[in-house]
């Protein structure tokens, strides 16, 4: 499914902003080649058993106890797509109708309380928002919980799955799905800080991907750093 065009103004600040690439700073690490044995041996592990919360990497305030407090349960499933050219990791684009627009993001939502736990939300939002089967979905373990400036507490569920799959948008919700190679999110170069000039004080990270218009930028790109970080925890670099 094909993304809209690309909001020309938001565009516009994006290209004048200020940008480090990581792989040339300080902040480099080694890429890792995860493979779905790697992924399902890190998850059964210790350390991927334990789930410790996810850091905010942007330069900017932290959140307020009072703000953690009063967070959202929420989740979002990297759902990895085991195809025959290398695993890819399914994103969507928020609809223009709702917030965040133009955003790209793992699917999910906040809790239900219908919901058993927070792999059932991840779930379930994969189902509404994409049609993603449950049953071809092999969960393999959850990373720990990211507290955003938006007002959630966010779940990352972790999962493999079996092609064939048929994903549909949710209208309302969706503009558009994609998939992108797992390797991008594991290899230094796909990441950069960026910093406006009328907002000298913060910077913030995004992951550029090789597909047209596709950036992740915010919390999901929070949440793909913290992926990466907990694998280099189980996974030698290259």
């Amino acid at each position: 499914m094909s993304a809209p065009p690309v909001d020309l103004e938001m565009q516009r600040r994006f290209d004048s902003a200020e940008k480090t690439r990581i792989h040339e700073s300080s902040l480099a690490r080694p890429a890792l080649a995860p493979s779905p044995e790697s992924l399902r041996a890190h998850f059964a592990s210790d350390i991927g058993r334990a789930a410790e919360e996810l850091q905010n990497p942007h330069l900017e305030p932290r959140v307020t106890d009072e703000e953690r407090t009063k967070a959202v349960p929420a989740s979002v499933l990297l759902a990895i797509v085991l195809r025959e050219d290398g695993p890819k990791l399914i994103v969507t684009q928020r609809d223009r109708a709702i917030s965040f627009p133009g955003h790209w993001v793992f699917p999910g939502g906040r809790a239900d309380d219908s919901d058993a736990d927070p792999i059932a939300t991840a779930l379930r939002e994969a189902e509404e928002e994409i049609g993603l089967d449950p049953a071809r979905v092999e969960v393999l373990g959850r990373l720990g919980d990211y507290v955003s400036h938006s007002g959630f507490r966010v779940a990352p569920t972790v999962a493999l799955v079996e092609p064939p799959i048929e994903l549909r948008a949710q209208p309302g919700e969706v503009a558009a799905i994609d998939e992108i190679p797992l390797s991008r999110f594991f290899d230094p170069r796909s990441y950069f800080l960026f910093r406006f000039k009328e907002r000298p004080d913060r910077a913030h990270f995004a992951m550029e991907t090789d597909q047209t218009n596709i950036l992740l930028t915010g919390v999901t790109c929070s949440i793909a750093i913290g992926f990466y970080g907990e694998l280099a925890k189980t996974h030698p670099g290259e």
